[in-house]
């Protein structure tokens, strides 16, 4: 049976969680909010909506968060033409397509930046398919994003792993009924990956593509 191996992306395949700690927190600088930026960070790889939720509460004027996700959405379009890849995430992608994975992309970005994020993982001829924010009602750590990513690769969930950075990821995968694999590039330490359900930890996708034969993908 076919197996699809399923990949956040910030974070996890290209270096931006801190390009979104840095454009989040001056979105909430210039709407007058002084959130830290360790808690951005923390709340990262959530969708905007439940990402505003989660740091500036339920009481806070609703109203203003499209008008927050769009500042952070044009602060972090500065950054499309330069987002740099981790070391060895497109020749990762390549190698399991080449082992016989599908693999698909499942991630809370969309349109002009989910094609940025592409562009900078060079590796569209490995990529089966994506799911990405447009694609699902509710993101990460809902298991709806994994979820659309197994319909697309057309794969049940026993045959499947996926790959991540947070503890969103962690969850979302855990509860579609998915291997879990974490990786410490994005900067959550090892030990809250686990507790979230990784099955297994690799410093980034460079160390994963290494321990390939013994990881969960092999």
């Amino acid at each position: 049976m076919a197996r699809a191996a399923v990949f956040d992306v910030d974070g996890t395949l290209v270096d931006t969680n801190h390009l979104h700690v840095t454009t989040w927190w001056e979105a909430f600088r210039q709407a007058g909010h002084r959130v830290p930026t360790h808690a951005v960070h923390r709340a990262v790889g959530l969708g905007s909506d439940d990402l505003i939720a989660r740091l500036l509460g339920e009481d806070r004027d609703k109203d203003r968060d499209a008008e927050l996700s769009a500042a952070h959405k044009t602060l972090y379009a500065q950054y499309f033409d330069r987002l740099p890849p981790f070391e060895d995430a497109g020749r990762l992608l390549r190698r399991l397509d080449r082992d016989g994975w599908r693999v698909v992309l499942a991630t809370s970005a969309g349109g002009a930046e989910l094609s940025a994020l592409r562009r900078a993982i060079s590796a569209d001829d490995a990529i089966t398919a994506t799911a990405s924010a447009d694609d699902v009602e509710h993101g990460k750590p809902a298991p709806e994003p994994v979820e659309r990513a197994l319909e697309l690769a057309g794969v049940p969930a026993g045959h499947a792993v996926f790959v991540g950075d947070t503890v969103w990821d962690m969850k979302a995968g855990s509860r579609a009924g998915v291997r879990c694999v974490g990786v410490l590039c994005g900067g959550i330490p090892r030990a809250d990956l686990v507790a979230a359900g990784a099955q297994a930890v690799y410093d980034d996708p460079a160390q994963l593509l290494a321990s390939l034969a013994d990881s969960p993908l092999a």
